[in-house]
């Protein structure tokens, strides 16, 4: 999972389709670059689908990954094109319709699909991926899932972004809420390669228009740019086109516009059995992950092409599962893993097995429990597309978050144990899924993009899943009963300060919002964007005047 971004903001889409589109190449550009080309013109596509209720299309797409929330629009509008986005936005405006946004994967809230929608903008037909030679950039539409993505970029041009494990997730939210994944350590963020967006905007007398924003820093457009780098999706705009070029590409050649991933890794999945777990060996086992993330955070550190996703599944799960990548490539790869893993199990006398069934955020994967090499996105194929756990698309969830700057507190630890061992839990699909961070991810100032996150160890998401809507009460409960408790020095909340920072808007939560849920005095947007959010405000200002793209946890218009 790894993000809305490991998430994105939106539903449902379809497969992805590569399309490199030809045009003349620019000089290389970048820290003193001039200004950036006009992308290349696309083939006119006919304008997409538009489904109402009596359509059988209708009830598949009125809701998302999340069957807590559910649409009931006045219709459902394909969007297959900027030109079809800007005239479904002008109708929509003119008929003073509410609209909401889905690009085409996860969604943990109510963003796409909520009871106000009247317009629902859905871009998952929207799925290519190409290269564009005028911009001397990777070009991606919303609607790619992620796996195509990489196989697109990979297969084509031998290169990557660091984006999340689960293959269905939308490139739309995961992209401009952040986004992350198993290469992040060693590349940073998805949204840190972004060279520029492509957005449909509207302005207050309804006119739309499609605007591309570059990081160049001649261009007037920039900070939409800047918005689009961690702001989260569904606040500005209605985006079309991603573009990305690496921080420091020089030269035309396509592949050395962005990241290389590794040709082989390294990789291991272990089984942690609950059986051999009390108390003291789970606090032991947590406290050691903890420790050893928050000692390599730092971006040189040795151990910045490692990363590992750790699921702590309830003890009705039967078992823990942890499942770490090296760069097979790095000096003594085979070292750093041995060294990550005798770290984490030290003292706990655990004996890990191999990861028989799916455990989580993980698939099944019972040939690694000795470490083996593989090429990279074989690896990724393996991890990311058989986990029915997070892609079931027939279940319900709830999801909380949080940034980890330093180790667990022995508060922490014991809270989780007890919430995780209740006698009367007895869902296994539930978990805190702990992700490696830091690394590159931690070189760049908190503003340099809107993702402000910036000096964290590792990142959690808390959530479990079920699938009877008479069982949201209890589920909820014990998910804030969890989190409010795990946060309970800092009135149930990851706060700013030296232990904790934040929350990831990919993993949005309205609870966060709620003074009765958050008590720590610290708004919501705070914990999302931290002192980056009155910059949003007035991108929002500026892009979206009348504040027609807003949801629950939207950018707002600044007060004056």
């Amino acid at each position: 999972m790894n993000d809305v971004d490991r998430r994105t903001l939106i539903g449902r889409g379809a497969a992805v389709a590569g399309a490199a589109v030809a045009a003349t190449a620019v000089a290389p550009a970048l820290l003193a670059a001039p200004a950036a080309a006009a992308p290349a013109a696309r083939t006119p596509r006919a304008a997409g689908a538009t489904i109402g209720p009596d359509d059988a299309r209708y009830p598949l797409l009125t809701t998302g990954n999340n069957q807590r929330f559910v649409a009931r629009p006045d219709y459902i509008k394909m969007i297959t094109s900027a030109a079809d986005a800007e005239a479904a936005l002008e109708q929509a405006f003119k008929d003073r319709k509410r609209i909401s946004v889905r690009s085409g994967g996860h969604c943990f809230a109510d963003f796409a699909a909520h009871a106000d929608t009247e317009v629902l903008l859905d871009f998952s037909p929207m799925t290519a991926v190409g290269y564009d030679e005028r911009m001397r950039a990777f070009t991606v539409e919303p609607g790619a899932r992620l796996l195509n993505v990489y196989e697109t970029l990979y297969k084509g041009w031998g290169v990557a972004v660091p984006g999340g494990i689960c293959y269905s997730v939308g490139a739309g939210g995961h992209v401009s809420g952040g986004g992350y994944g198993l290469l992040s350590r060693a590349h940073g963020l998805v949204s840190d390669h972004l060279y520029a967006v492509e957005v449909v905007v509207i302005d207050a007398q309804g006119k739309a228009r499609t605007l591309v924003a570059t990081r160049e820093q001649d261009d007037p457009h920039r900070e939409l740019w800047w918005a689009h780098t961690g702001g989260g999706g569904g606040n500005f705009g209605l985006i079309t086109r991603f573009f990305f070029r690496s921080p420091g590409a020089r030269g035309t050649e396509p592949a050395d516009q962005l990241i290389k991933p590794p040709s082989t890794v390294l990789v291991s999945a272990l089984d942690l059995p609950w059986e051999e777990l009390n108390e003291t060996r789970f606090t032991r086992l947590l406290k050691n992950w903890g420790a050893w993330h928050e000692e390599h955070s730092a971006p040189a550190s040795p151990y910045r092409h490692l990363s590992s996703l750790f699921n702590v599944s309830a003890k009705a799960h039967g078992s823990l599962g942890m499942f770490t990548q090296v760069d097979a490539g790095v000096e003594n790869a085979e070292g750093l893993l041995d060294a990550f893993l005798a770290a984490v199990l030290a003292g706990t006398g655990l004996k890990p097995r191999a990861l028989a069934r799916p455990n989580g955020e993980l698939p099944a994967m019972p040939g690694l429990h000795t470490p083996r090499r593989m090429p990279w996105l074989q690896a990724t194929r393996l991890v990311g597309t058989d986990n029915p756990t997070i892609t079931n698309p027939t279940s319900r969830g709830a999801h909380k978050s949080g940034y980890m700057r330093k180790n667990f507190t022995d508060h922490q630890v014991a809270a989780l144990y007890k919430h995780m061992t209740r006698a009367d839990f007895h869902n296994p699909d539930t978990m805190l899924v702990l992700f490696s961070f830091g690394g590159q991810v931690n070189a760049l100032a908190p503003d340099a993009t809107a993702n402000a996150q910036r000096s964290s160890a590792f990142k959690m998401c808390f959530q479990t899943f079920w699938s009877e809507q008479k069982d949201d009460d209890f589920y909820l409960g014990w998910a804030r009963g969890l989190y409010e408790d795990f946060f309970a020095r800092t009135g149930g909340v990851p706060v700013l300060d030296e232990r904790t920072d934040g929350c990831y808007i990919n993993y949005p939560d309205r609870d966060v919002a709620d003074p009765e849920r958050n008590t720590s005095g610290v708004p919501w947007q705070k914990l999302y964007y931290k002192d980056n959010y009155p910059r949003l405000q007035q991108v929002k200002k500026r892009y979206d005047p009348t504040d027609f793209f807003r949801h629950s946890l939207s950018v707002e218009l600044p007060r004056r």
